[in-house]
C-alpha cells in the first residue's frame, strides 16, 4: 500500500514539476511580446530573433555543460539513466514517504533549464535597439553555459565560493530566484550597457532625456500578462513538490502571494506615476506589476497576503524612480530590465529575513553582493572581448535604418514601412 501511495505521489510531483516548467517556458514568450512592444517598429524582427534564439541557445549550453556545472549531472553524452523504482522506494521509505521532493531528474533538468533560459531574456531587452545580433548570441553561450550556472552553484547548488564560504550557511536564502535569476539576468545587462551606449537621439547634447516610444503598447500588455501567469510556474513550481497535504498548502499559498504582489506592484507603479507626471503611464504600471513579482519571488511562501501585496507594491514604487535614476544616469535601458530584475531583485532579496527567520540580513547582503560581483564582473570581460573581436554595436546608419532589415533582411511591418 504504501509503495502505491509513493508512486502515486511520485507521478503527481514529477507531473506538476513539469507543468510548471511549461509554465516558465511560456515566459519567453511574455518577454518576446513585451519588448517587441516596447522597441520601435523598425527594430520588432531582430527583437524576436533574439529572443527565440536565446532559448534555444540556453537550452543547449545547459544540456552540455550547464547543469553539469551547477549540478553535478550531464546527460548530453550519457543520456538519462533508466530510474531503478526498487532503489528509489527503499530510499524514499528510509526517509518517510513524505520526507522530501520526490520527482523525475529529467523534470528538474527541464525546470531548471527554462530559469536559464528566463536569466537570459532580461538581457535582450536592455541592450535593444542598437547591438549586433551575433554579438548577443555569442554572449548568450556564456552566459547561459557558465555565468549562470556557477553561481547557481554556489546558492541552490550548496556549493563553496571559491573554496571560501557557503551562501546558504551564511543565512542567504532565495527561493525562486530575485537574486539567482534576476538579479543575475540584470547585473549582465548592465555590463552590456556601460559598453555598448546609449541609442542615438535619447540623451540631448545638455542631457536632456528624450522618451523613445514604444511601437506596440498592446503587444507589451499582453506580454505582460503573459509574464504575470508564467509566475506561477515560476515560484510555485520552486516548491518542488504538490503530493502531500503540507505542499499542496504551500504551493496555494505562494500562487496567492504571487498574484498579490503583482495587483500591489501595478497599482503602487500607477499611482505613482500619476502623482510624478500628472497622467496614468502604462509603461509604467506594466513595470510595476514585474516589479512586484521579482519582489516576491525571493519569498512567496512566508508572507501573509497583506505583506506580499505591500511587499510588491514597495517594488512598485522602486522601479519608477530606478527607472528615472538610471535616466539621469545616461544608462539606457528601453525597456526598463535592470531596474524591474536588478534593482527590486535586490529588494527582493533584503525583504526575505522580514518573513523567514531561516535568513539574516548580513547573509542576504552578502549573497546578493557575490551574485553580482561575480555576473557583472565576468560579464564585462566577455561583453568587452566579444567588442574587442567582432564589434556590440550596429553603425549610426544601420541603426537608423532599423536592424530589422540590416540584422534580419526583414520587417515586422512592411506595409507600414516609408521609404
Amino acid at each position: 500500500m504504501e509503495n502505491n501511495i509513493f508512486e502515486l505521489q511520485f507521478a503527481l510531483d514529477t507531473f506538476y514539476f513539469l507543468v510548471c516548467g511549461a509554465f516558465v517556458m511560456w515566459m519567453a514568450a511574455g518577454f518576446a511580446m513585451l519588448e517587441a512592444g516596447l522597441v520601435r517598429s523598425k527594430n520588432t524582427t531582430e527583437i524576436l530573433t533574439k529572443n527565440f534564439a536565446l532559448y534555444a541557445i540556453a537550452s543547449v549550453m545547459y544540456l552540455v555543460v550547464g547543469y553539469q556545472i551547477m549540478y553535478g549531472g550531464g546527460w548530453f553524452l550519457s543520456g538519462i539513466e533508466a530510474i531503478d523504482t526498487d532503489q528509489v522506494l527503499a530510499d524514499s521509505a528510509a526517509e518517510g514517504f513524505n520526507g522530501g521532493s520526490v520527482y523525475s531528474s529529467a523534470s528538474d533538468f527541464f525546470f531548471q533549464v527554462v530559469f536559464v533560459a528566463t536569466a537570459m531574456s532580461i538581457v535582450s531587452g536592455a541592450v535593444a535597439e542598437r547591438m549586433k545580433l551575433w554579438a548577443f548570441l555569442a554572449f548568450a553561450v556564456v552566459m547561459t553555459g557558465f555565468i549562470y550556472p556557477m553561481e547557481g552553484a554556489w546558492t541552490w547548488n550548496g556549493d563553496d565560493v571559491f573554496g571560501l564560504y557557503n551562501l546558504g550557511d551564511l543565512g542567504f536564502s532565495d527561493f525562486a530566484g530575485s537574486g539567482i535569476v534576476h538579479m543575475a539576468g540584470a547585473a549582465a545587462a548592465l555590463a552590456g550597457v556601460i559598453l555598448l551606449g546609449a541609442r542615438k537621439g535619447k540623451y540631448g547634447p545638455n542631457g536632456e532625456i528624450k522618451a523613445i516610444p514604444g511601437a506596440n503598447l498592446p503587444m507589451a500588455t499582453l506580454g505582460t500578462f503573459i509574464l504575470w501567469m508564467g509566475w506561477f510556474g515560476f515560484n510555485g513550481g520552486s516548491v518542488l513538490k504538490l503530493g502531500d497535504i503540507d505542499s499542496a498548502h504551500s504551493v496555494a499559498m505562494v500562487f496567492l502571494n504571487t498574484n498579490a504582489a503583482a495587483a500591489g506592484g501595478a497599482i503602487a507603479a500607477l499611482i505613482l506615476a500619476r502623482i510624478k507626471f500628472g497622467k496614468a503611464d502604462l509603461t509604467m504600471m506594466l513595470n510595476g506589476a514585474l516589479a512586484g513579482l521579482v519582489a516576491i519571488t525571493a519569498e512567496p511562501s512566508t508572507p501573509t497576503a497583506l505583506q506580499a501585496t505591500l511587499f510588491g507594491a514597495l517594488g512598485g514604487v522602486l522601479v519608477v524612480f530606478s527607472i528615472l535614476a538610471l535616466d539621469k544616469l545616461k544608462l539606457d535601458d528601453p525597456v526598463g530590465a535592470i531596474s524591474v530584475h536588478g534593482t527590486v531583485g535586490l529588494l527582493g532579496l533584503m525583504l526575505v529575513p522580514l518573513t523567514n527567520d531561516g535568513a539574516t540580513f548580513m547573509g542576504q547582503i552578502i549573497g546578493a553582493a557575490t551574485i553580482f560581483v561575480w555576473v557583472f564582473g565576468v560579464s564585462f570581460v566577455v561583453w568587452f572581448i566579444i567588442k574587442t573581436i567582432m564589434g556590440m554595436r550596429v553603425t549610426d546608419e544601420e541603426e537608423d535604418r532599423g536592424v530589422d532589415i540590416t540584422e534580419c533582411g526583414m520587417e515586422a511591418y512592411p506595409e507600414f514601412t516609408n521609404r
